[in-house]
């Protein structure tokens, strides 16, 4: 997977913000919203995400769409995690 390239991909889909982030074994998140809809592309580990009660882990490759203001959670698999997050 190139990051590079990943990055190019969601500026073409207007995420004017991108950059890449790391969390450690098992990180959590508790519930929480942003201001914008974020795009996060997982580059290794997992993330499992819950959102309206459903949680949906996503492994190296796949990539999750959080819409502003959606309450969510997040915890990362037992290696951590590092994924690219768009923001628009």
């Amino acid at each position: 997977m190139d990051e590079k390239e990943l990055a190019k991909q969601l500026g073409r889909e207007g995420f004017g913000h991108t950059y890449i982030w790391q969390d450690g074994s098992n990180a959590f998140y508790p519930e929480h919203t942003h201001d914008t809809e974020t795009a996060h592309i997982i580059l290794s580990g997992e993330m499992t995400l819950t959102m309206n009660g459903r949680a949906k882990t996503y492994r190296k490759g796949g990539r999750c769409d959080v819409q502003a203001k959606a309450v969510h959670s997040a915890k990362m698999g037992p290696n951590g995690c590092r994924y690219l997050i768009g923001e628009r």
